[in-house]
């Protein structure tokens, strides 16, 4: 096989799983034109069409989805074999991709960077911010970041944080108007600062625990967002109450620019873990990540 029909193959790899030859382009690091170009060829020496095209996406043939079946774990056989090679005489390096909810970055990955890469300069970390589950394995992310209770048990999981709660929170202004609600019960008749969750299109239900069993509220108010920090920002405004993470709401409530409430009624919530596909080898920046972020109980 001649060179540049394995770095072909890759390609079209690439091109697949975009859907697009200008996303693949950015990903490979190269022009469209020669990306598109690169895909005719291939088509030609094999004698078969691999890609149909459109105006607005790409997507394979009936020959080009056989193919994409063979070459996957093919190609990841061979990228786990250069990581091997790597890891026996050369530093880590490469792109490290995670999903990751914002929390989880802000608490737990972002204090850890700093040392992480001045260790590993040739290591890049690429966190895309979503709080939905996602399929690492479709997505091709290297590893995700969640709470230990939703990671899929086929999943290496390895602990990075300690237990979390969440916070009810409001602004001294909202309570000079409104009498703090004395149970999540009484939440009704307050204006609450509701989450949309993006993949369902549903809001979230608050959670609680009452006498140690689950609660959940479904709030109404004049505010939805899905992004927790406008939450924050609004809350402090005095447009209603929020649920937020405790650390994200710490601050605000030390210099008073928050008020909470109902914090017998939080429950205890698992810390977050790094989880990535069992694979007979790690990828080196990929272990040297888990080493930096891995979980140390102050007890033990």
């Amino acid at each position: 096989m001649r060179r540049d029909d394995l770095n072909d193959l890759a390609a079209f790899v690439v091109v697949a799983e975009e859907a697009s030859f200008t996303r693949a382009a950015a990903r490979l690091g190269m022009s469209q034109p020669a990306l598109s170009q690169a895909m005719k060829g291939l088509e030609a020496r094999l004698n078969v069409r691999l890609l149909s095209r459109t105006t607005r996406s790409v997507s394979t043939t009936e020959a080009g989805e056989t193919l994409l079946r063979s070459l996957r774990p093919a190609l990841e056989d061979i990228g786990a074999g250069l990581a091997k090679v790597g890891a026996l005489g050369s530093a880590p390096s490469g792109t490290i991709r995670l999903t990751s909810t914002k929390n989880a970055i802000t608490a737990i990955l972002m204090p850890a960077l700093p040392g992480f890469l001045a260790a590993h300069p040739n290591v890049t970390v690429e966190s895309i911010v979503d709080d939905n589950l996602t399929d690492i394995v479709a997505n091709r992310f290297d590893a995700g970041i969640r709470f230990g209770n939703i990671v899929e048990q086929d999943m290496i999981a390895v602990r990075i944080g300690p237990d979390m709660r969440r916070a009810v929170v409001g602004s001294p202004a909202y309570f000079a108007e409104h009498p703090a609600p004395v149970s999540p019960h009484d939440l009704g008749a307050h204006a609450c600062i509701a989450y949309r969750m993006v993949k369902t299109g549903s809001l979230y239900a608050w959670e609680f625990e009452e006498n140690g069993r689950p609660l959940q509220v479904r709030v109404d108010g004049p505010l939805v967002f899905n992004d927790t920090d406008l939450m924050r920002q609004a809350s402090i405004q005095g447009h209603g109450l929020a649920y937020l993470y405790e650390d994200d709401a710490a601050e605000d409530i030390r210099t008073g620019r928050l008020v909470r409430i109902l914090e017998d009624w939080c429950p205890a919530l698992p810390g977050y873990y790094l989880y990535h596909p069992s694979r007979r080898q790690t990828p080196p920046a990929l272990s040297a990540l888990i080493a930096a972020l891995r979980y140390r109980s102050p007890k033990g």
